[in-house]
């Protein structure tokens, strides 16, 4: 047995998760003190701050400038709010039918029986019957889809809510904008991580009263948990990633590129739409996502424990193992915030970056101290791990190991992802340079670009996989991916970040601040773009360490000895697997392509129409535009949606178990490349079109300003990489994580009924 006692287990881990929720709390009401709303209830001394700085905004009255940032606000919060809920109108539909369709898969394994029988790894076990294990695992589907479903839109809300504000703090101080921009992240951060913990807690306490001693079948069921926050999240970001990118296209293509206005110029009828998407696409989905890949790293590491010495002797904190290192890391988040808002101001431009890279290295050292703390006081100094079929002799130290190489892996991969797309290194300023000649050769760097930073991850995911595997068999590589994880306040409050700043120079420009406002927002948010690409790095890193420990539960509980490469049933399943990322890939491409052009005949045919919209004395109808990004993600959400959902349901019924092994094994290889080379294309890209765009260097002077033949060049690049890095790319690691998951829930089936073509041959 470890050091720590079940009941203090049992206080430590709701404590670390009300700590959390509490923490968001006070970082909101934080934010919430800066006022936006007109005359009277700013107060003087805010007001006396305005007049001083805005001394050279030609006469604008500041109550005029704040009131229009409320205005502004109020759009996007309710546009963003107005998505999500019909969205989510047609998830919960979703949720309802899948949930009967888990229901009917899993009852029907024995037939609907209600008598008891021997448990499936521990044959002189009597567990409960497979009915309630079918009940159990619908309950905890629900339950993840809710939390999944919640934590985008609280995420979404504090980010609508913080926009206006970090454009009202950009006028005061760089720092003060910054501040206010990393704690409204920070409340996302914080509400998820103790939100997925608590509820998780709460589920496995609550499904125990029910299981007792049968913690196979407990753990078992709790996998729903993850699969339907999974599920959630891959709607939420493909529903997204086609809202905000059909926006952003279409407003980049006729603004920038056809009438030469600014980015987020008020004339543009597409500008509401496309701060909408920030909102609804990278920090709902981007929530949502995150949060699937932590129940699902918690569930493998428990459903994997179940079946060992931990799960057969009842040594309840040991169990708790996971969720412990989870709850270290909000301590250790928490801790690392204070560091980016309250001990190091920010004075200039050129210290956001580094702050932001300084929360990643602060939070791993911190974490590392506290992986040895909790793997020395929960853990038994010696017991077995199930390695397929035999038991595997574990130490308490080699955990420490698995979960550490996982955390360092992460910041390994976030700083490559740094390195290959910020406008600070030279692989972004090549891109750059290479528009000199047009937009043919920024698109040839771009792809090569993206394709050189897939090297590193992947020799980083290899090392951690065979380290924690060798060290503790499929048990090592599910907890080396909560490592990784376990900075997940601190990985999303930098996430979040990047939108808020984004929609901050939006309002900005929209309200018609002067030009020293505009230039700290954008460098708040050429920052925030370096920020996302690293969250959607480690998003897609963990994914695959998630996957493959989702694999080794699957194949462990489908009782398959070993998976044969070479035999034709799984060559077939490999692949086919291998291709998946490809279809999906064209799919929600064509999605973005279809949308888009909707949106940019709507955006030509309101210039072309609406007399006085170029000089600006008429107001676009930003309304339509609205509607054209929500119905298109809307409808094109579906068929990628379904893809994934049905292939390992089709290929377990089907074809059987062995066929969908190679099937998840194949989907893991390609899909993670080609995840990355995406996400880091379209990011590079991106950053290039705002590095000529900033002209902050000699270097970058050259290529500019706004509106020469090497700018266009770059804004066309930017708007091929847009769906790549905002839908494609992020929504692959959601496409390789919830086939696994799916394919462990539904393991009974698959093992009992599976492989009917094989069996009618």
């Amino acid at each position: 047995m470890g050091l720590m006692s079940e009941s203090l287990t049992q206080i430590l881990i709701p404590l670390a998760a009300l700590i959390g929720i509490g923490f968001a709390l006070l970082q909101w009401f934080l934010v919430s003190k800066v006022r936006v709303s007109g005359g009277s209830e700013l107060d003087s001394e805010y007001n006396d701050k305005l007049i001083e700085e805005d001394g050279q905004e030609e006469g604008i009255d500041s109550d005029v400038v704040v009131a229009k940032c409320a205005e502004i606000q109020k759009a996007i919060s309710e546009g963003a709010t107005s998505f999500l809920f019909t969205e989510y109108k047609y998830l919960g539909i979703f949720m309802v039918v899948f949930g009967a369709i888990i229901f009917l898969f899993l009852g029907s394994v024995k037939s609907f029986s209600t008598e008891s029988e021997p448990c499936t790894f521990n044959k002189e076990n009597i567990c409960k019957p497979a009915l309630a294990n079918a009940f159990f695992t619908t309950i905890a589907f629900l339950l993840g889809g809710l939390t999944s479903a919640l934590s985008g839109f609280l995420g979404m809300k504090i980010a609508t809510y913080a926009n206006a504000r970090t454009t009202l703090e950009a006028r005061k101080s760089i720092g003060k904008a910054f501040t206010t921009a990393f704690r409204s992240g920070a409340v996302m951060g914080f509400l998820l991580a103790a939100n997925g913990l608590l509820v998780l807690y709460v589920s496995i306490n609550l499904f125990k009263l029910y299981y007792g001693d049968d913690w196979e079948g407990l753990y078992e069921s709790i996998t729903g948990y993850g699969l339907g926050g999974s599920s959630m999240a891959l709607f939420g970001r493909v529903g997204g990633g086609i809202y905000t990118k059909a926006a952003d296209v279409g407003a980049d293509l006729v603004g920038k590129v056809e009438r030469n206005i600014p980015e987020d110029d008020p004339r543009n009828p597409a500008v509401i739409a496309d701060n909408v998407g920030d909102n609804v696409g990278d920090i709902a989905g981007m929530g949502s996502d995150l949060f699937g890949s932590y129940a699902e790293s918690s569930c493998a590491a428990l459903f994997v424990a179940s079946i060992s010495s931990f799960g057969s002797s009842h040594d309840y904190s040991a169990m708790s193992y996971p969720l412990i290192i989870s709850s270290m890391g909000i301590v250790v988040c928490l801790i690392t915030t204070l560091f980016a808002t309250n001990m190091f101001e920010i004075k200039k431009v050129t210290e956001i970056e580094p702050s932001l890279k300084r929360q990643l290295l602060i939070s791993t050292i911190l974490m590392t101290v506290g992986i040895a703390f909790v793997s020395f006081f929960t853990l038994p100094s010696e017991f077995t791990i199930f390695d397929f079929g035999s038991d595997k002799v574990v130490k308490n130290w080699h955990l420490f190991f698995c979960v550490s190489i996982g955390l360092w892996a992460g910041l390994v991969i976030g700083y490559t992802t740094e390195y290959y797309t910020s406008s600070a290194y030279s692989p972004v300023q090549d891109v750059a340079d290479s528009c000199r000649t047009g937009a043919a050769t920024n698109v040839i760097f771009g792809l090569a670009l993206g394709y050189k930073s897939v090297i590193i991850p992947i020799f980083a995911i290899a090392a951690s996989i065979y380290v924690s595997f060798n060290l503790a068999a499929m048990y090592g590589i599910a907890v080396a991916a909560l490592g990784m994880l376990s900075t997940i306040a601190t990985g999303l409050a930098i996430d979040a970040y990047g939108p808020i700043s984004d929609n901050a120079g939006g309002i900005a420009e929209m309200a018609g601040m002067n030009h020293s406002i505009r230039e700290r927002t954008d460098a708040l948010d050429a920052a925030g773009n370096t920020t996302a690409a690293i969250g959607k790095g480690f998003a897609i890193e963990s994914a695959a360490l998630v996957s493959l420990a989702l694999f080794g539960a699957y194949v462990s509980r489908a009782g398959i000895k070993t998976v044969d490469v070479l035999a034709p049933k799984v060559f077939i399943g490999l692949i086919v697997g291998a291709m998946l990322p490809y279809w999906f890939s064209a799919m929600t491409m064509k999605s973005v392509g279809s949308a888009a052009l909707k949106m940019v005949e709507e955006v030509r045919r309101q210039f072309n129409t609406i007399p006085g919209l170029m000089e600006g004395t008429a107001k676009p109808d930003y309304a339509t535009c609205v509607k054209i990004s929500t119905d298109a993600s809307l409808k094109e959400m579906i068929p990628p949606g379904a893809l994934v959902m049905l292939t390992p349901l089709i290929a377990g019924t089907f074809f059987g178990v062995e066929t969908l092994a190679g099937l998840l094994a194949g989907s893991l290889v390609s899909g993670v490349q080609v995840a990355i080379s995406a996400s880091n294309t379209g990011g590079a890209w991106d950053n290039a079109k705002k590095y000529i765009e900033a002209g902050a260097t000699e270097h970058a002077r050259t290529l500019g300003p706004k509106g020469s033949d090497a700018h266009k060049a770059a804004v066309i690049g930017d708007t091929v990489g847009d769906p790549l890095k905002d839908t494609s790319g992020p929504s692959l690691n959601i496409l390789i994580k919830l086939m696994a998951v799916e394919s462990l829930v539904f393991a009974p089936f698959f093992a009992t009924h599976g492989g009917l073509l094989f069996k009618l041959l």
